[in-house]
């Protein structure tokens, strides 16, 4: 069974930085491409970020050099280092397969920008 536990959120100020982590089990995780999506309240789920088993990345327009995403494949975990965060990041995190995501996604992990 797929499980995708997502962590690290939180409330933060403009400017500011957030770690998330994924830890994911059921999957043959290095094999797959990772990726991380958000949902602002209101708004379709967006993929943000998406890294390789080969570690190649890419990203949303609007979080290019701001936001890096990584894996550790031994430890089934994947992040996105979030820095000079802005208001309209304010979002439900969620990770996944980079394409075709499965259908049970994680309880996400919410990041709130605000001052």
């Amino acid at each position: 069974q797929v499980q995708l536990v997502e962590s690290g959120g939180g409330l933060v100020q403009p400017g500011g930085s957030l770690r998330l982590s994924c830890a994911a089990s059921g999957i043959i995780f290095s094999i797959n491409t990772m990726g991380w999506y958000r949902q602002a309240p209101g708004k379709e789920r967006e993929l943000v970020a998406r890294i390789t088993r080969s570690g190649s990345t890419n990203y949303l327009d609007s979080v290019k050099g701001r936001f890096t995403i990584s894996r550790d494949n031994a430890k089934n975990t994947v992040y996105l280092q979030m820095n000079s965060l802005k208001a309209e990041d304010t979002a439900v995190y969620y990770c996944n397969l980079g394409y075709s995501p499965y259908d049970n996604w994680g309880q996400g992990t919410q990041v709130i920008v605000s001052s």
